[in-house]
């Protein structure tokens, strides 16, 4: 067994503390080919999907509407939803929100779109 990093608990509230911009995840750890992100959400995202990766959305603060084609789908806290790749959506959250974010390493947090709200090189925290 290796031991390149060491063995720690998170706590997620003193991990949202460190950061206050919107839809800019971070990185809080990683597990096997994923990430575990942290993201706080306020306003509408941007429609997009990602064209080979799942996203699983899990509301640790407030509340969010993910928008797909067809219908909506609100998270109160604790909630969560998986978006199965290729299924267009659209994350909102009225008021801020924070979110937990699974995704494998390679997922590009606009998917299929590229603008000023793309995060190419992720911050950790």
């Amino acid at each position: 067994m290796t031991e390149d990093k060491p063995i720690e608990k998170v706590n997620l509230s003193d991990k949202f503390r460190l950061f206050q911009d919107h839809w800019s995840p971070k990185i809080a750890g990683e597990i096997n080919d994923s990430y575990v992100k942290l993201v706080k959400l306020k306003g509408e995202f941007v429609w997009h999907h990602h064209e080979t990766e799942d996203e699983l959305f899990l509301v640790v603060k407030g509340r969010i509407v993910i928008k797909l084609r067809d219908r909506d789908i609100q998270l109160e806290e604790g909630e969560f939803v998986i978006i199965p790749r290729g299924v267009e959506h659209l994350p909102c959250a009225e008021e801020e929100a924070h979110v937990l974010l699974l995704e494998s390493k390679t997922v590009l947090n606009t998917g299929n779109v590229e603008n000023e709200r793309t995060v190419a090189k992720l911050q950790s925290i």
